[in-house]
């Protein structure tokens, strides 16, 4: 199978060093490039098409939010992960509106990092565990007015889907839920197939914020 191969956007040489040599002490995955700032981000996607970007916030010239929204609007199928602090928490609701599959901060370990990179590359989305209910009701705040997500569904969710849902908005993987709820893994994820139809969402991280729009999460919660 052929490695993941994986653009490295960040403007500090030693993060980008860092984030090599831990990724390449797996063999499945490979580093395709990196780039110092968004516009060389740009430049470096158009060469290599990588299967993953991990993306810095802040950068000269073109910061990570305007490159994930760029490259997300010329290359749809890019898959952004923005690397941050939690400090820099506006930046990544706006890297979310702007196409990223979600974040991690950067003192995540370099197995957390790999695992990521690998749901990522399957076509999964994330949101850092630690700090996913915060960063709902953040976005919430952020989000521009829409339809809610009780008027959107078309069919309401069974307590079972309901359950899930909740779950998956707290920043629990299909392993997780699946324990949990002592359920196949398999089943989970058909579940999920099942609320992202009802939703009208295409990612976990869309409906994870249908979850709070749905009352699943309390905004104190």
């Amino acid at each position: 199978m052929a490695p993941i191969r994986i653009l490295i956007v960040d403007d500090q040489r030693l993060m980008r060093e860092g984030l090599r040599t831990l990724l390449e002490l797996e063999s499945d995955l490979e580093i395709a490039a990196e780039a110092e700032d968004g516009l060389a981000a740009l430049d470096q996607y158009e060469a290599t098409h990588p299967a993953v970007v991990l993306m810095d916030i802040r950068m000269p010239r073109l910061d990570g939010v305007e490159a994930t929204r760029r490259l997300c609007q010329r290359w749809p199928e890019a898959r952004v992960i923005i690397l941050t602090t939690f400090d820099d928490d506006a930046y990544v609701f706006d890297g979310l509106r702007a196409g990223a599959l979600g974040y991690l901060l950067k003192d995540v370990s370099g197995h957390e990092l790999a695992e990521a990179v690998r749901k990522v590359a399957a076509g999964g989305a994330l949101i850092e565990p630690s700090v996913a209910r915060k960063v709902l009701a953040e976005f919430a705040r952020l989000a521009e007015p829409t339809r809610t997500a009780r008027d959107r569904l078309a069919e309401p969710l069974s307590e079972r889907e309901q359950g899930i849902l909740r779950l998956l908005a707290l920043g629990a993987n299909n392993r997780q839920i699946a324990s949990q709820l002592s359920l196949a893994e398999g089943t989970v994820k058909n579940y999920i197939s099942t609320i992202l139809d009802k939703l009208g969402v295409q990612d976990r991280t869309q409906a994870a914020l249908c979850a709070r729009e749905l009352g699943l999460l309390k905004p104190d919660a």
